[in-house]
């Protein structure tokens, strides 16, 4: 053979390999068990070899669509879906063909939020009788596509699932799923009697404006030169320079820690001048209210004679944020983040019978700070896993304060994978669904943006525009008002009415859940109800059912002499529940104090009064962050906290 002819050959290579490598790509959300969206066009979209034909057949009716890809490979048609039913197949091919099976055709849901929807059945979460039912939970009807976390400036064209995609809803499936989205979703499907696919886009602890887009939220001046300067500054650079910001602030704190300084972990230390705390615990809960910074715990233990030389396992719990622990003066292990479970090996070598110490140094730069969960998640075992020996570690423990961050310069915030910043999860966790066909979302998130409750009127009914614009369709959306929680430190009584006001834009509903909240626990576990309400509200407003969906909810007031009449939507059975009078009532006269006030229920209204108020202006419902009040309705459903004033004191 000539070399002209072998290279030749070798050129044809060159553009052959390419062509036999080259397959159908689909993006994460379309998998096996995937569930579309009943009786409308269904867009299907993914990569192919350009310039190829791209078929693909959809086997509830035989039908196939052509379409060519791309320069860039991409392609994309709308597959026209039946009623609810299946399963069904998808069959792409360029040449080569992949088969989607297994596919529902019913209602598709996005469930989003910060960690009340993030909050998983078991896991961190441990909801009520979390056991049964994760073992209950087999329903194949139901799907679910659970979104991993990312973070990005720019948007993004893919998602990455876990489990590898859409899974079938079962015992095995459901215990890290959200378990909001889940009761809401079984309540649809056993009621409406469909297959329903859940999408489930969720991250503890984030703002609304994360998850707006930055073309949005260029609207509102407060965002504006935060979205221009993600765009402007390279990623890569803003690490760079929060690491330098952060390492010289760590390095400030660590010197001023006296923990380290005067080796605290250690056996021989006299802290009896150290304070007790119970625990598990946030540690706002336990006397240390609004405090973030650096505190060192403390444990005296037992060791049995038959653990000596042998290895053993410390479960510490979860610590909010950061931690190192120590057993007898000696590191163990450390972690960074919140709502991860800290379990430690203890070697052989170190382990002797008598008394030991258990040291944690907790550092939390904000929010909520301490060592937290179950009780029953605090323990001590041998290695070998014989957990009917072990020894609890809940209880008291001695603490002392080593840093008070708010006597230091605050702690720098990473932007670089910094979940808060604005846009960035919209684009990394939500941009890559559109266009997908959903019926509509739901949305539990609204703690973390408390400080700010008046711009949160505007925020939200842009997020909710922002989607409908992005779907290009004004579909429902519902939410969860905050529930009740007893830190004086929070603004929710206003945040709730923010929410409240919400309800002006069109085809959206709230799932009330003052009554279900937990005064201590930011994370209620009672989620079936807060389910529950979301899947009425959809019931009534998108599948037309003819029930009560929501509780009574503040319309308009007129005054009466000295009573103040107050008028409500979802009006219907007025009820004290629990007391033969209404709680939860204030008025107030032009001197803007506020009295207990006696409440009537006359048909569907209430007239309000006080015999100290003569000439009332105001009235007030469960305005506190966690109020004792109990107005319902006819649908056993609890009012919304209101106030017919504005008054900013």
């Amino acid at each position: 053979m000539t070399v002209k002819k072998i290279f030749l050959c070798l050129i044809s290579l060159v553009y052959f390999i390419p062509a036999i490598q080259a397959r159908i790509e689909m993006p994460d959300i379309f998998t096996d068990n995937m569930v579309l969206q009943q009786q409308t066009e269904a867009p299907v979209w993914g990569k192919a070899t350009p310039g190829k034909e791209v078929r693909i057949t959809t086997s509830w009716n035989n039908q196939t669509y052509k379409t060519t890809a791309a320069l860039d490979g991409r392609w994309s048609v709308k597959v026209k879906t039946p009623q609810a039913g299946g399963p069904y197949q998808i069959s792409i091919s360029d040449g080569k063909e992949i088969t989607l099976k297994n596919i529902l055709i019913g209602e598709v849901w996005i469930c989003s939020g910060q960690s009340n929807m993030e909050m998983p059945l078991a896991g961190w979460g441990k909801i009520n009788n979390y056991e049964k039912e994760i073992a209950e939970a087999n329903y194949p009807q139901i799907r679910l596509l659970h979104i991993e976390k990312a973070t990005s400036t720019q948007p993004q064209e893919n998602i990455k699932a876990m489990s590898g995609g859409w899974q079938v809803c079962s015992p095995a499936s459901i215990p890290e799923f959200s378990s909001v989205a889940y009761f809401f979703g079984r309540n649809l499907n056993q009621n409406l009697k469909v297959p329903v696919g859940l999408i489930n886009t969720s991250w503890g602890g984030t703002l609304a404006e994360s998850w707006t887009s930055g073309e949005a939220l260029e609207n509102m001046p407060y965002f504006r030169d935060a979205v221009l300067e993600m765009k402007r500054v390279p990623e890569a650079e803003l690490q760079a320079v929060y690491q330098k910001k952060f390492d010289a602030w760590n390095a400030k704190v660590t010197e001023a820690d006296g923990g380290l300084k005067y080796n605290w972990k250690d056996t021989g230390l006299n802290d009896n001048d150290w304070k007790q705390m119970n625990l598990p615990a946030m540690w706002e809960e336990r006397g240390l209210n609004n405090f973030d910074g650096i505190v060192w715990f403390r444990k005296s233990i037992d060791i049995p004679a038959a653990w000596a030389g042998k290895n053993l396992e410390l479960h510490v719990g979860m610590v909010d944020d950061n931690d190192i622990t120590y057993f007898n003066g000696l590191e163990i292990g450390r972690t960074e983040g919140y709502n991860v479970g800290r379990v430690y090996k203890i070697p052989s070598k170190m382990v002797k019978a008598g008394k030991a110490v258990i040291c944690v140094r907790a550092v939390d730069t904000g929010g909520g700070g301490g060592i937290y969960g179950e009780a029953k998640d605090m323990y001590l075992t041998l290695q070998s896993g014989a957990k009917d020996n072990l020894q609890s570690l809940s209880g008291d423990w001695k603490y002392k304060i080593a840093v008070d961050f708010s006597q230091h310069e605050r702690a720098p915030q990473s932007q670089s994978g910094n979940p808060n910043r604005p846009s960035v999860l919209f684009n990394a966790m939500l941009n890559p669904l559109v266009p997908y066909a959903i019926q509509g979302a739901i949305w539990y998130q609204g703690e973390s943006n408390e400080s700010r409750p008046a711009q949160y009127r505007e925020l939200l009914p842009l997020l909710i525009r922002d989607w409908r614009n992005q779907w290009n369709r004004d579909f429902p959306f519902y939410f969860v008002q905050l529930t009740d929680y007893r830190n004086t430190s929070f603004n929710w009584p206003e945040l709730r009415e923010a929410q409240m006001m919400t309800l002006h834009l069109e085809n959206t509903g709230m799932a009330v859940s003052i009554d279900i909240g937990d005064p201590v626990d930011i994370h209620p576990k009672n989620k079936q109800d807060i389910g529950l309400r979301l899947a009425l509200a959809a019931r009534a407003n998108t599948y037309g059912e003819k029930i009560i969906y929501s509780g009574p909810i503040y319309e308009s007031y007129k005054l009466e002499e000295n009573k103040i009449r107050i008028y409500f939507k979802h009006n219907q059975g007025l009820k004290a529940k629990g007391s033969p009078e209404l709680k939860g009532f204030e008025i107030a006269g032009s001197d803007h104090q506020f009295h207990p006030a006696n409440a009537i229920i006359q048909g569907g209204e209430i007239v309000v009064s006080n015999p100290q108020v003569k000439y009332p202006v105001a009235v007030r419902y469960a305005w506190a962050n966690s109020p004792v009040c109990n107005l319902y309705n006819a649908g056993d459903l609890p009012a919304s906290p209101f106030r017919t004033d504005d008054w900013r004191e």
